[in-house]
């Protein structure tokens, strides 16, 4: 699935990488995905040149459940969210 982010001028957004490795993402793009200043994105290699940057959670719970999404039938937060609060009673 392909969000696209709306700039004002519409021309095409890109970055280059500098000698350190180091990019700058487009305010908009990171705006469109609700990424902040002291989010952790974690690198994920889709296929040559092309990568994906995930919001890292530094919530425990939330980790577990994207790695067992689907198990027992949890496949939102807001279900996470109620059998944790199952368990704390």
């Amino acid at each position: 699935m392909e969000t696209l982010v709306k700039h004002d001028d519409r021309r095409v957004r890109t970055t280059k990488v500098s000698r350190k490795n180091q990019v700058t993402l487009p305010v908009a793009a990171l705006r469109a995905a609700q990424v902040a200043p002291g989010d952790v994105l974690r690198v994920e290699v889709e296929a040559p040149g092309v990568f994906r940057l995930v919001r890292q959670s530094n919530d425990p719970w939330w980790e577990l459940f994207e790695e067992t999404v689907g198990i027992g039938g949890i496949t939102t937060r807001e279900e996470l969210e109620e059998m944790r609060d199952e368990w704390e009673r």
